[in-house]
């Protein structure tokens, strides 16, 4: 070689082709569109609040510590015998019913201890385990204040965050399938309720006998789509809420 530059002429052998159309990269409908067996909406995972409102304001907990408590002093000590029997019940139901008590590590992935723990439950309706975990949330507590004109000192109420106990009761329900209620053992004992609306929809199949294949979180096929769509329609809030006050009562 002498060093002289070669240019090729195009179209002549070494010069780069255009990729024909049928290669070129398609968008993601057009992938999905040629793979997938069975298109449904519905409800994936939901994670809902469980509180009684008026108790998330300093105010509404200041009547209700002096109205409800009969509390002469502003104090969170007036509903320390709340938390303390709260719970109690919590660990004498577990003992009674010869529930799992479960305390989580940190880093636990909880779902998957829930997955194999409720491979080996027996029942289609009921508690698998309860999960213990510390964190962090709102709380309530007592700060001393002074009167500006008298300079006295009073107890009152105010904000913080704190970790405390909560407990996970991962259950699994004839008719939503499994999920889990979560609740904060300090006042106001909030609540939290997880659950999937595509467990909901498979456990509608399995009682009305349709042939289905499961994924982990959702439905691969469905003899019967026409159906699958109208269950997974029919999953409301009137359920969601017959379905919590459900489990609240046992």
């Amino acid at each position: 070689m002498n060093g002289t530059t070669v240019r090729r002429s195009p179209g002549r052998k070494g010069t780069p082709r255009t990729e024909p159309k049928s290669k070129l990269p398609q968008t993601v409908a057009e992938v999905l569109g040629k793979h997938v067996r069975l298109e449904v909406e519905s409800i994936d995972r939901m994670y809902l609040n469980a509180i009684v409102p008026r108790l998330q304001i300093v105010e509404g907990v200041l009547r209700f510590i002096r109205q409800q408590r009969k509390a002469k002093v502003a104090s969170s000590n007036a509903v320390e015998p709340m938390t303390r029997r709260f719970v109690h019940a919590i660990e004498r139901f577990v003992e009674q019913q010869g529930i799992p008590m479960v305390s989580f590590q940190k880093g636990q992935r909880k779902d998957e201890l829930a997955a194999e723990l409720r491979a080996k439950f027996p029942q289609r309706d009921g508690v698998i385990f309860v999960g213990k975990a510390q964190e962090k949330c709102t709380v309530y507590r007592t700060e001393k204040r002074h009167n500006p004109k008298t300079k006295r000192a009073y107890a009152w109420i105010v904000k913080s965050s704190a970790l405390v106990n909560h407990y996970y009761f991962y259950c699994v329900d004839e008719n939503f399938g499994p999920f889990f209620l979560k609740f904060c053992s300090y006042f106001p004992y909030n609540a939290k309720l997880c659950l999937n609306g595509h467990e909901y929809a498979k456990q509608q199949l399995e009682r009305e006998q349709i042939a289905y294949q499961a994924l982990d979180n959702g439905i691969r096929s469905c003899a019967a789509p026409g159906r699958l769509q109208r269950i997974c329609d029919s999953l409301s809030a009137a359920k969601i809420d017959a379905l919590l006050r459900k489990w609240l009562r046992r």
